[in-house]
């Protein structure tokens, strides 16, 4: 038995692992059902006799995910986007307090795997796709949760980098490319002090993440020093012996292998109970550090929706990134304004999955809007793209029934057989509302194809945010078909389960496309102003198949744009999206999924009360065919479940600069209502790294956010494939109108460096190094140089 297995973790912890019995120990390893739950994601018993209490663990990238209401924060992604971590350690403050009023010990976040490829479901509950900035937030974010006394897990450790496959895919990266890219956010987490690590559903080179001994004791451990404990992903476990031998301390969020099956492995041998105490000791060790084991963890505070609230807001408004600002097309002046799309009415408040809060409260962006336009504007809106349908025409179905309100009684069966009738060729769109559970969705068989099947395993849970509930919270399910013109038999089941349910039947065609596209052109053109909201709705379990908009919203843009230049494009999507129409546009304002106080941030945004101080953490690419896993199925998605990270370390805008590729919008990009330059730039060595000094002037007539970016170049003197340039830091400043300051950018030796895999450790990239300094990846406005030497 290593020393790994018998280090002890304090005289209490010692104590108690001697007291228990082999059943305690063990219903300490794996989940169980929580007998007053309070709809969090998991639950560990605990040992009353010895005083041990429960742990409580909730979902929480963008707020804590009970059944109570919460502090809906904005995505991730949209919080990076302010490149500050001073504001990720209080958006961890919110959701670390909020965990605990809300009876949470555990909160399962932050997620820092990094964007990769723009079809990831996830990218959204991310950070970055640049490990520095990454570690930086996350390293920050848990400071914020854990200094209020919730126990951060950092994941999904490791390589999870995508949802399609993600239960079985095998990531296969060089040992470089992991250390330099994807794990240095972890590394950073661990730093930080994280309590808790979870493992991927994925396979690393070859063996599950939750039973690989090269990421859970080889690095994690022996490497890094992490002295936490390491659950699974839930229902990623595949094995016991292999399992917890590799360094896995607790399956969740039940005992399939770490419950009777580990008992008998101990029983017989096949694992010595020094494994089980090890995890035990790492779990508790854990409680221990935070109160949980001697009752000196503070009594639990009160929520404040206020505070949680006034964060929200500043990240929303801070996180706000203006992509393009043609002809003074924003801030918005006086005018007629016209809102346009659906989300214009809809808060969109974040993506599906795990990530999904309910909130105190979301207003939507057209009462933001009006609101903020005052009594002297006019402002009309238009849907332009319909989400949930229009009702069937009752001539179309024989014989007639009321499709837009069937109540199902109690108890009762409801059917309906009959004939669609269609009077032209189409592409028809059904969208069916429900009040029941998924399982009672009414049964709908169009021409003997049922329409609306159950989806198979989580997929029912995994199926967006925004478009999979109506206005009136019924669930929301579509399903679109060419029909041939004429007859089409048109069957229904609807039970009533135990509580009656209510649905409706609606369909969305060309023709009812054609006449939204109308209507919204027409709103237009009568207006000054255009506010048009297009979204994406991305969610865990379910990877984006293109990043162009879904549904008709291109040819809505089009149309709008064409008969009004003066168009801002309001974007809530989930990471990068295509933009064929981008020269038409006036504006572009990227809002992400912006949490409850989107819809004012958005409206402050577009009426200039401040700056849109964001900028973008990962590459926008022009299309689906020019990115860094374009065309190469290997790298993205995997060919025959393996799955190649052959970029190395060339992800994201490090891949446009090695291929000399023009993303649509850079690494960086972000406008501001004012202008800054950047003058006398000067770089000192010193031993832990570089000190890069240059001054920023506010050139414009208002206040406004910049945020100067520190690019470092390749070392001569090391013989390994390198960056064109590499982010090195980073400054987000406040400037008055005129203001100059002279900054300081701290590059740290860590970022000089690159990992050997002879020495298996870092080795600092010496000689001449170039160092630029601009407000993009590709806008670099000042180039100097400096030795660097050991």
């Amino acid at each position: 038995m290593d020393d790994s297995v018998r280090a002890g973790a304090g005289p209490r912890v010692e104590r108690l692992i001697v007291r228990l019995t082999l059943d305690e120990k063990i219903s300490l390893l794996h989940g169980a059902t929580d007998p007053d739950s309070l709809g969090q994601a998991g639950y560990i018993p605990g040992v009353k006799r010895l005083g041990i209490p429960p742990l409580r663990l909730a979902d929480g990238p963008a707020g804590v995910r009970v059944t109570q209401h919460a502090t809906a924060l904005p995505a991730p992604v949209l919080l990076a986007a302010a490149f500050d971590p001073d504001l990720a350690r209080r958006y961890g403050q919110v959701i670390g307090r909020e965990g605990r009023a809300l009876g949470q010990d555990v909160l399962l976040s932050p997620m820092v795997n990094l964007i990769r490829t723009p079809y990831a479901g996830r990218n959204f509950e991310t950070f970055s796709e640049d490990p520095l900035l990454a570690s930086d937030l996350v390293a920050a974010e848990i400071e914020g949760i854990q200094g209020e006394g919730l126990v951060a897990t950092v994941k999904h450790y490791a390589l999870n980098n995508q949802e399609k496959d993600r239960n079985s895919i095998d990531v296969r990266a060089d040992e470089r490319t992991m250390h330099e890219i994807e794990l240095r956010g972890f590394e950073a987490a661990v730093d930080a002090g994280t309590g808790a690590v979870m493992g991927a559903y994925n396979k690393v080179n070859g063996t599950f993440a939750c039973e690989n001994k090269t990421l859970l004791t080889d690095i994690l451990r022996e490497q890094w020093g992490f002295d936490g404990w390491v659950m699974t992903d839930w229902f990623a476990a595949h094995s016991t012996v292999a399992a917890i031998t590799a360094g896995l301390d607790m399956e969740m969020p039940d005992g399939t292998y770490f419950g009777t099956a580990l008992k008998s492995a101990v029983q017989n041998g096949s694992v010595p109970e020094q494994y089980v105490d090890r995890a035990v000791r790492r779990i508790l060790g854990v409680m221990d550090r935070f109160g949980l084991l001697d009752g000196s963890v503070p009594a639990r505070p009160d929520r404040d929706p206020q505070a949680g609230a006034a964060v929200a807001l500043e990240v929303a408004r801070a996180g706000a990134t203006l992509l393009r600002n043609e002809r003074g097309t924003l801030p918005l002046t006086g005018g007629d304004i016209a809102v346009i799309g659906p989300s214009g009415t809809l808060p969109f408040v974040s993506g599906g999955g795990s990530a999904h809060v309910i909130p105190d409260h979301a207003d939507n962006p057209l009462d933001a809007i009006t609101a903020r336009a005052g009594s002297g504007a006019k402002v009309t809106y238009a849907l332009g793209e319909d989400l949930f349908g229009k009702a069937i025409p009752a001539d179309a179905l024989t014989p007639a029934f009321d499709s837009e309100g069937q109540d199902v009684g109690a108890g009762q069966t409801w059917t309906y057989d009959g004939t669609l009738t269609v009077a032209d060729a189409d592409e028809w769109t059904f969208v069916i509302h429900y009040s029941g559970a998924p399982t009672l969705r009414p049964k709908v068989l169009l021409d003997g194809t049922e329409l609306f099947p159950l989806a198979p395993g989580y997929g029912e849970y995994f199926m967006g945010g925004l478009v999979t509930t109506a206005p009136d919270g019924l669930a929301v399910r579509r399903a679109t078909l060419t029909l041939a013109e004429g007859a089409h038999t048109l069957s229904i089941s609807a039970q009533g389960g135990d509580a009656g349910q209510l649905f409706r039947l609606r369909r969305i065609t060309g023709a009812t496309r054609a006449q939204d596209l109308t209507e919204a052109a027409a709103a237009a053109r009568s207006a000054r102003h255009v506010v048009l909201f297009a979204y994406e709705d991305a969610t865990e379990g379910l990877d984006r198949t293109t990043i162009a908009l879904p549904g008709n919203q291109s040819r809505l843009i089009e149309a709008v744009t064409a008969a009004n230049p003066r168009t801002t494009v309001v974007l809530n999507t989930s990471s990068s999206t295509s933009m064929p129409w981008l020269e038409h546009t006036g504006a572009v304002l990227q809002m992400y999924y912006p949490g409850q106080e989107g819809a004012a941030a958005t409206a402050a945004a577009l009426f200039g009360d401040c700056d849109p101080g964001g900028r973008l953490t990962q590459s926008f690419p022009s299309d689906d065919d020019h990115h860094p896993v374009a065309g190469d199925p290997r790298r993205y998605p995997g060919v025959d479940g393996t799955e190649e990270y052959s970029e190395g370390i060339h992800v994201g805008y490090r891949w446009y600069d090695a291929e000399d590729v023009r993303p649509l919008f850079p690494f960086g990009h972000g406008l501001s209502y004012t202008s800054f330059t950047y003058e006398d730039p000067s770089v000192r060595w010193t031993r832990r790294g570089l000190d890069v000094s240059f001054t920023v002037r506010n050139t414009g007539r208002r206040a406004g956010i910049d945020v100067p970016q520190v690019y470092v170049g390749r070392s001569p003197d090391l013989r390994l494939d390198q960056a064109v340039r590499a982010l090195g830091g980073y400054r987000r400043i406040a400037l008055r109108a005129g203001e100059r300051r002279r900054v300081t950018v701290r590059v740290d030796a860590r970022t000089l460096s690159s990992w050997d895999v002879q020495r298996h450790a870092w080795v600092l990239g010496t000689g001449r190094r170039t160092v630029w300094i601009g407000a993009s990846s590709r806008d670099l406005r000042l180039r100097t140089g400096v030795e660097v030497s050991r």
